[in-house]
């Protein structure tokens, strides 16, 4: 009975920490008025699940900031993503009807930033991941791929000249009676 135990003890020590290391759990972080700047990296591998973005107080809304590093082209910031409010009892934005939060997916590099609101506290839940397909849609270490295509009539025998044509478009004339 002893040994019977112990190798269940092993077996779900092993399971456990398989699925633990495999595991992506998603994070959660409640932003206070008083806190500093959140700022969040998302490696170039990387890509970045926003899942819930909310906020529970305050009069200006919280704004997701996304900023792209370095000298590039595309170099700047954004806001792409404002809390969704859950008390409607404060502020000029007051409203009846629960505002629906919405998702949000940040390709890295990236810098994400959640400034503080004053009198609020912002909620955010999201998810770091690693992108394993970036092979594909031609960048990356994607290579063509040659697609056979068949026709049953033979391309240089026969061809096929599209003639332009108008459309017509009867216009409508008034009534005179």
């Amino acid at each position: 009975m002893k040994t019977l135990s112990v190798r269940f003890f092993v077996a779900a020590v092993f399971f456990g920490t398989a699925a633990a290391s495999l595991a992506n759990p998603f994070k959660s972080k409640i932003i206070q008025s008083s806190d500093p700047v959140l700022e969040i990296t998302v490696p170039g591998d990387h890509f970045m699940k926003i899942t819930n973005f909310t906020q529970d107080g305050g009069t200006d809304r919280g704004v997701i900031e996304v900023v792209l590093p370095g000298d590039t082209p595309n170099g700047g910031s954004a806001n792409v993503l404002t809390a969704a409010r859950v008390d409607f009892s404060t502020g000029a934005n007051t409203q009846t009807a629960p505002e629906v939060s919405n998702r949000l997916t940040i390709a890295g590099p990236a810098i994400v930033k959640i400034k503080p609101v004053v009198g609020a506290k912002l909620f955010i839940t999201y998810r770091k991941e690693r992108d394993e397909g970036s092979g594909g849609g031609g960048g990356g270490g994607a290579s063509p791929t040659a697609i056979p295509i068949f026709s049953p009539t033979p391309f240089p025998f026969f061809s096929v000249t599209p003639t332009p044509t108008g459309t017509p478009f009867i216009f409508p004339t008034p009534f005179s009676g």
